[in-house]
């Protein structure tokens, strides 16, 4: 019998989804501060295999930990769930290795699931991007506008003086300049170390997070896993792949990718019906990491839905140790 694709996801799965990050989570947040990153991603790529897994879907990986040949990891193409409806997934089982690592704020174990072929392939390479939370006009930001021309067009449709908009940029030798720029404006900055996802998922909430807009390059597979959690609430965000050398662009090619200065628009790197699930490995800005007590665990989870701009925050308390 031939697979169905789902008009539309069940929102069954918003819930379930949600199991799937919690699980990633605790199975990280266990090994947060011990300064091991590779067993640190690799406990939390198993955890969340085994729910995917349990889960009644046909999934396919379209952004993953890697290739093919770099199993154990949850790779590009691998397929997952129990049957059902095709879906693409885009998952991070650890948004943050380093974070975890060393036990700084701001690590999630992160997935979205979208209807089939609505998530762009992308290749491992650089991301450009540029992104905003919901409430703002249709292009108040734009790729090719300088820093300034951004953050004046931000503030302007905020209401507030350029010197109340605070960017967020990855605190990278490469964002030299484009720091500088965006001093200069009167702005102010947060630079995070690692973790671009949960940057961009900032400007979902700037009353909560104090982050406006966010600036710089990045992974590309991450910046399709950011449009997804910035498609469920209705902000804005624009993306252009780093192809600068004839390798990469060779390698888009096979991925479909035709035109190697294309700018992406968030519709078109996560189309359709979009659900999306964080849940918080260490404390963050927004979510609270994993508490383990005498006799329970507490996680923190944000879930979003594209069709309905759906947010529940769930606080969980898992009271059976076992399965964790």
């Amino acid at each position: 019998m031939a697979k169905s694709v789902v008009a539309g996801l069940d929102r069954i799965l918003t819930m379930e989804l949600v199991r799937v990050t919690e699980r990633a989570a605790v199975a990280a947040a266990r090994l947060r501060g011990r300064g091991d990153e590779k067993a640190a991603d690799q406990v939390a790529v198993d955890a969340m295999r085994q729910e995917l897994n349990r889960l009644a879907i046909d999934g396919t990986v379209v952004i993953g930990e890697g290739e093919r040949d770099e199993a154990p990891m949850l790779y590009i193409g691998e397929e997952v769930g129990a049957g059902g409806p095709e879906v693409d997934i885009a998952l991070d089982p650890l948004e943050g290795t380093t974070i975890c690592a060393k036990n700084l704020p701001n690590a999630l174990a992160v997935i979205a699931i979208a209807e089939k072929g609505s998530l762009l392939f992308a290749p491992d390479v650089y991301m450009d991007k540029i992104a905003v939370g919901p409430g703002y006009p249709d292009g108040v930001i734009d790729i090719d506008a300088s820093p300034a021309e951004n953050i004046a067009s931000v503030a302007k449709a905020k209401g507030v003086p350029v010197e109340e908009v605070t960017a967020c940029i990855l605190d990278r030798p490469r964002h030299a300049k484009l720091i500088e720029a965006v001093r200069a404006t009167g702005a102010a900055i947060r630079l995070i170390g690692d973790g671009d996802v949960a940057g961009v998922i900032h400007t979902t909430d700037p009353d909560e997070t104090g982050i406006d807009i966010y600036l710089g390059t990045g992974g590309a597979p991450e910046g399709v896993l950011a449009a997804a959690a910035l498609r469920c609430t209705g902000g804005q965000m624009q993306g252009r792949l780093l192809l600068d050398s004839a390798d990469k662009v060779a390698r888009a090619a096979t991925m479909g990718i035709t035109d190697p200065n294309k700018v992406y628009r968030i519709e078109e790197m996560a189309r359709g019906d979009v659900l999306f699930a964080a849940t918080g490995v260490t404390d963050g800005n927004m979510l609270a990491g994993v508490k383990f007590g005498r006799d329970s665990i507490t996680t923190h989870t944000i879930v979003l839905r594209s069709s309905s701009k759906t947010v529940r925050e769930i606080k969980a308390r898992h009271q059976d140790l076992e399965k964790f």
